[in-house]
């Protein structure tokens, strides 16, 4: 039986491991402490801000936290937090006006890939190679594909915008904490897509080549989450407006915590000085 525990700290987001039945394991993290949290199902936690933002990346006070963690002016300036982040087709490296070229030389300029998932509904969606599965775990994927393997962050962006014309590339995430999926044969669908956008796709196959855009034959990965009952009602905390959020812990789906009183979205208040107590 855990015991009680206390930790304090700058809140990160959730980290999480995936094992070869498809279970996905978590981890509170606050600064340099870190506990598995799975084993707390069942058990009361709170939490409270302690009042304290600091920027992630210089670590100066804030009143508010931008891009999930950065004061304002990292916000303006990394490139980890600019426009073709949210929107990939608009990189402008190539253009000599990139914020950090040795940061997207790591980050962007590196293979990805654009996967299919379902988290209540299907939706497209791209990653880099190395944040698979930990991309599809963050948005509470139960089933994920994926279809295009391609060079550049760039390029994974105009495969997406290609197909979004025939499918969603948003999660909706009080649906997803609702309820498990049913599920969706993502093959048939993947097939499907191919064939709707067929002439779009080939086009970006010709423009960049075969190497850098490829079609993938994979299979699905199949995704259960540490929850022991779903709310019938999304009441979410708002630890800007009030400063403390205690329950029971029920679930954990993402990077939400569901309590018996309601859900929090942890990944939101990174940066955020936080007091957390389980028991």
């Amino acid at each position: 039986m855990p015991m009680s525990v206390n930790l304090t700290g700058q809140c990160v987001k959730m980290p999480a491991q995936l094992d070869e039945q498809g279970q996905v394991s978590y981890s509170l993290k606050l600064g340099a402490e870190q506990l598995p949290l799975n084993e707390f199902l069942e058990k009361s936690i709170t939490i409270e801000f302690e009042g304290a933002i600091n920027c992630i990346e210089c670590g100066k006070k804030t009143k508010k936290s931008f891009s999930q963690g950065y004061c304002f002016g990292c916000m303006k300036t990394l490139p980890q937090c600019d426009q073709c982040i949210m929107s990939p087709e608009r990189c402008h490296y190539h253009a000599g006006t990139c914020r950090d070229t040795q940061w997207a030389d790591q980050f962007c300029m590196t293979d990805h890939v654009v996967y299919l998932a379902n988290t209540t509904a299907p939706k497209v969606g791209i990653t880099r190679i190395s944040q698979i599965p930990t991309r599809w775990i963050d948005q509470g994927a139960e089933q994920a594909l994926p279809i295009y393997r391609v060079s550049t962050r760039q390029q994974s962006g105009f495969v997406e915008d290609v197909l979004r014309e025939h499918i969603a590339d948003k999660t909706n995430w009080r649906n997803m904490l609702k309820s498990n999926a049913e599920p969706i044969d993502l093959i048939a669908l993947r097939d499907s897509l191919f064939a709707k956008a067929s002439e779009k796709l080939t086009e970006l196959e010709t423009q960049f080549g075969l190497q850098a855009v490829q079609k993938l034959e994979a299979e699905v990965v199949n995704i259960q989450y540490p929850v022991l009952e779903y709310p019938k009602k999304i009441t979410s905390f708002n630890l800007d407006k009030i400063p403390r959020a205690e329950g029971v812990l029920r679930g954990i789906k993402g990077q939400y915590l569901m309590l018996d009183t309601g859900v929090i979205n942890l990944r939101k208040y990174t940066g955020y000085q936080l007091k957390i107590a389980l028991n």
